[in-house]
């Protein structure tokens, strides 16, 4: 499995990211082919600091080769060109292999 992960800065006005989030960018990140497993979550710090980033997204594929796939896909390029439309302060992304 490989898992590719994003990693997003705290946004310049919160409620808007998350409005904007859940109301136009996840109905197009769930349209992605090939998707095995999607998770998307707040980030929280445990020392009542402030965390290093606003939210965690992860999209599971059963190979690098159905993650390129999806992400070339006209669904996946409408997802990352979405982006620029509310994720002020940037994400980092990266990929990982996964191992049971």
């Amino acid at each position: 499995m490989v898992k590719l992960t994003a990693l997003f800065g705290h946004p310049e006005d919160s409620e808007a990211f998350e409005e904007y989030y859940a109301n136009q960018h996840l109905p197009l990140a769930e349209m992605i082919p090939n998707v095995q497993r999607f998770e998307s979550g707040r980030v929280y710090a445990v020392d009542n600091g402030k965390p290093p980033y606003h939210r965690i997204v992860e999209l599971w594929f059963e190979s690098a080769e159905q993650m390129g796939e999806a992400l070339s896909s006209p669904e996946g390029e409408a997802a990352t060109v979405d982006l620029s439309n509310f994720a002020t302060r940037g994400a980092t992304f990266f990929v990982s292999e996964v191992k049971a």
